[in-house]
């Protein structure tokens, strides 16, 4: 039987890209003292790495399949091919920044004043770059972590760091004054692996499951019951993907409403819906959306 090798990022993505799986379908059972979890499916064997280095694995052919960072892909310069891009993480839910930031006080407020200067950074090789095709000669120093600190005791000038609600540089009194690039997440997959028949279509699956489950966390089902006279006033008030389901309720003269739709439009819709002619109203969550 083909097994295919999937690669679980470890760290900050790690408990959320679990708990996406387990929304799409599989369920992966984690050991302390493992790398290479338990999954529900026998085409399927779990290994945990960095996410930093998640991308030169796939790339290599020991893993298969992986989810990473766009940000280690271009650090890494990996030749791999993205499958999906897979937006979610426990704050936001939206894309991460790479940002360049120095002291509140600082007088530096372009890069150009950073000539000469020390930068501490996590992302090494693509700061270089950056700096390198600007032409602006910068000492480029690795953090280990705590990447903030450094500029605040003074052992760097300015930092690269990644940020999603800025709160971690503004709590340290620095100021951002350019964004180097945006990041996601990202279902990538090896070369070699990408030929093979059987394994494309085992990860487009996967892909679209995933996919699927991450639709499904900012919509919600709404269903109620409607009088047959106040049906056109209430599908008029419903936005949905294609069009409600109606059905009508036997032996009434009432129908039954179901819809799906953005949560953030129930609170709005809801006392509207009840005021057009709209009885028993129910949301409930979904696990996946397939467009």
């Amino acid at each position: 039987m083909s097994v295919l090798k999937l690669g679980i990022p470890k760290g900050s993505l790690e408990k959320a890209t679990i708990e996406l799986f387990e929304k799409s379908g599989w369920r992966i059972k984690l050991s302390s003292r493992s790398y290479f979890p338990e999954i529900d499916d026998p085409e399927l064997a779990c290994s945990i790495c960095r996410a930093q280095e998640m991308s030169r694995y796939v790339e290599s052919g020991v893993l298969d399949v992986g989810i990473t960072g766009k940000d280690w892909i271009l650090e890494n310069e990996s030749d791999v091919v993205v499958v999906a891009d897979l937006i979610y993480s426990k704050v936001s839910k939206r894309p991460t920044r790479w940002v360049l930031a120095v002291p509140g006080n600082s007088a530096i407020n372009r890069i150009e004043d950073l000539a000469g200067k020390k930068i501490s950074t996590e992302l090494v090789n693509f700061t270089k770059k950056f700096f390198a095709e600007r032409n602006i000669p910068v000492d480029i120093e690795f953090s280990w972590g705590a990447t903030e600190a450094k500029v605040v005791s003074g052992l760097a000038d300015a930092i690269v760091e990644v940020t999603e609600t800025e709160s971690t540089i503004r709590a340290h009194g620095l100021k951002i004054i350019l964004e180097l690039m945006e990041s996601n997440t990202q279902l990538i997959v090896n070369r070699s692996a990408w030929q093979d028949p059987w394994k494309q279509e085992k990860i487009r699956n996967m892909a679209v499951l995933l996919q699927g489950a991450l639709n499904a966390d900012k919509i919600v089902g709404l269903k109620m019951n409607v009088p047959d006279d106040k049906l056109d006033q209430v599908v008029a008030l419903l936005p949905s993907i294609n069009g409600p389901t109606i059905a009508h309720l036997y032996k009434k003269e009432w129908c039954s409403v179901e819809t799906v739709i953005s949560e953030q439009q129930v609170r709005d819709l809801v006392p509207r819906l009840l005021r057009a002619g709209a009885e028993g109203i129910i949301e409930y969550s979904l696990n996946k959306v397939i467009f």
